[in-house]
């Protein structure tokens, strides 16, 4: 098969090797809809001479701004055949950024998806002198149509299209993608068409898909990683499915029976939640049979156990975790994990159950895969895997993660210091994250380089390592640990709110089935059991390190809420003024 030299290429090299009928579906009023190799090109040629009608001219920025769906493919890859550069924005970030960003960029048309987001942008327009054209994938009454632009596609020859996509080279810029940061303002970041095909091929060997799977998608696309992977499953023919939403996510695994897809660590921690409360709600020998395969699960190891574990694990497969299996839809080959780190007990777990998942790690800057766990170059739990093809890394004096590929960013868009101070003269990519290498392959992340901090007594803590260690507990939700030149570390916790009340109805400590969080919270018996979980995990710690106070948040730290970036990363300065009452009444 060839190897494409643009992106656009890619749906090209599908309908020459594996023309589809089902390139993309989509749910629409309850039946699953497709659109095939030959209608998605036709289209997205058709949004190209409709452009090229319009005015676009090549370097020009266009924006992206909707949840998944169909026509951003398509508008992505007509976008591309122009030379105009597209940008994808998350569709839930603040107004402030989304002014940030589109002035940054000088957006000169916008693309929304919905009819909030249409008026979202419109909102800004008259700030944005560059912005000309908002249209709406949505159909709605008096505002302009995403067809719109095909409908222009008759005043635009073929031959013009074709004269555009000759002189796009390998090396050109063909998208910016903004940061998240987690303070101050998102940085665009340059990626050419290379950086992102060198990915795709990289990644292809380690994803057991080909022209004959499914593959399920609900990771926002305008995230770099979905878009990859996106590009990889065009590649190598994959159907895609897209998911209605987080809420409809188990439907639809059920529904589609994919054979790959990607998720988060939070969404496997849910998924995990779920079935433990499943297990909960067992009685008798079905119980103890359940939670019997769990702590077997618990002691796993990829590299292999004694025959009598091995005979053990057989029976909990087939009794227990083959229910799992079929709650993912019985086909599952792999699940991709990335973005944040993954608790090693829950891969343990999941491994055991017969549920591949294989951990990866990468930031936009790369492309964004650096390295990811697979069947062919093996698994380390607690690890993210070996490198892909062609991408080095090598530890620095400090700890701190340097890369070195094709993948590597061309720079941060109108910031060149800053790209000189994330790309050093021997053009080593500095990704801020700290980590070490493992039986002279594994990489294994410890810690965010800026997130690590002193205690005023001179001891470094890693917050990270300890989050995801304490998040192992059922009680825990989510844990920020906290204690910057304080003299001692501690926490802001958010407990699992539906386990909480679950196990103090088991308990009888007098909590109502429709307690509100409040009262939740500030219930002795729950106070006193959070905290035997933490004197419990502490133990993993020396003296310095373990949490010696904490404070219950009384409700999940999220996006929406402005504590988590898009990434599901904290936003640890922020978190920290919005919770500065209880930082107070920790170290008062």
């Amino acid at each position: 098969m060839k190897t494409p030299e643009r992106l656009f290429d890619i749906p090209y090299i599908q309908m020459e090797s594996y023309p589809q009928e089902v390139m993309f579906s989509t749910k629409v009023d309850g039946k699953w809809t497709a659109i095939s190799t030959q209608d998605f090109l036709q289209q997205a040629n058709e949004v190209s001479k409709g452009l090229i009608a319009l005015g676009i001219q090549p370097g020009d920025k266009i924006a992206l701004v909707s949840p998944n769906r169909y026509e951003w493919n398509i508008m992505d890859i007509g976008i591309q055949q122009t030379g105009a550069i597209g940008v994808p924005i998350y569709p839930n970030i603040s107004t402030k950024d989304y002014h940030y960003i589109f002035n940054d960029a000088g957006i000169k048309f916008c693309v929304t998806g919905t009819e909030e987001l249409y008026h979202k942008i419109t909102k800004i327009k008259e700030d944005i002198p560059s912005l000309e054209k908002i249209y709406c994938f949505d159909e709605l009454e008096n505002i302009p149509h995403w067809s719109d632009i095909k409908k222009e596609a008759s005043k635009t020859a073929e031959q013009e299209v074709e004269d555009r996509k000759s002189v796009i080279k390998n090396d050109m810029l063909a998208t910016m993608i903004y940061t998240s940061g987690t303070t101050g303002n998102p940085k665009g970041v340059m990626l050419s068409h290379n950086n992102l095909i060198s990915n795709v091929m990289g990644c292809q060997p380690r994803i057991p898909a080909d022209n004959h799977s499914r593959v399920l998608s609900f990771l926002p696309v305008c995230h770099v990683y979905e878009r990859m992977l996106h590009y990889l499953y065009m590649y190598l023919g994959c159907s895609i499915y897209f998911a209605e939403s987080m809420e409809t996510i188990g439907d639809n695994i059920r529904e589609v029976k994919p054979h790959v897809f990607t998720a988060v660590p939070r969404l496997l921690e849910k998924v995990y939640e779920k079935i433990m409360a499943k297990g909960d709600e067992l009685s008798g020998i079905k119980r103890k049979l359940f939670f019997w395969a769990v702590e077997l699960a618990e002691e796993y190891d990829v590299s292999g156990k004694s025959a009598f574990y091995n005979f053990k694990l057989g029976i909990a497969r087939k009794l227990i975790f083959s229910k799992w299996q079929e709650a993912l839809g019985g086909n599952v080959k792999a699940i991709a994990s990335g973005s944040a780190a993954l608790q090693p007990r829950l891969a343990r777990i999941f491994l055991a159950a017969g549920v591949p998942i294989l951990e990866g790690y990468g930031l936009t800057e790369t492309s964004p895969v650096i390295s990811v766990n697979c069947f062919k170059a093996g698994i380390k739990i607690g690890s993210v895997g070996t490198t892909i093809q062609d991408v080095t890394v090598k530890i620095a004096e400090d700890g701190e993660i340097l890369v070195k590929g094709p993948n590597v960013m061309m720079g941060y868009y109108n910031q060149p210091e800053k790209t000189a101070e994330a790309i050093d003269a021997e053009g080593w990519f500095h990704t801020g994250d700290i980590g070490q290498i493992e039986d002279g392959k594994f990489l294994r992340i410890t810690d965010r380089k800026k997130e690590i901090f002193k205690t005023s007594g001179g001891k470094y803590i890693i917050p990270q390592m300890m989050e995801n260690k304490f998040k192992e507990s059922r009680f825990i939700e989510q844990i920020m640990v906290i204690g910057e030149g304080q003299k001692h570390p501690a926490a802001l916790i958010v407990p699992q709110f539906a386990f909480m009340k679950e196990w103090a109805k088991r308990k009888n400590i007098g909590l109502s089935a429709n307690a509100s969080n409040d009262e939740i919270i500030a219930h002795p018996k729950v106070i006193e059991r959070i905290k035997q979980e933490v004197d419990a995990y502490n133990e993993n710690y020396g003296k310095f390190e373990q949490i010696k106070k904490f404070e219950l948040l009384n409700k999940e730290m999220s996006t929406e809420g402005g504590e988590l970036t898009t990434t599901l990363k904290f936003k640890r300065k922020i978190i920290l003024e919005m919770y500065k009452d209880k930082v107070e009444a920790i170290y008062g």
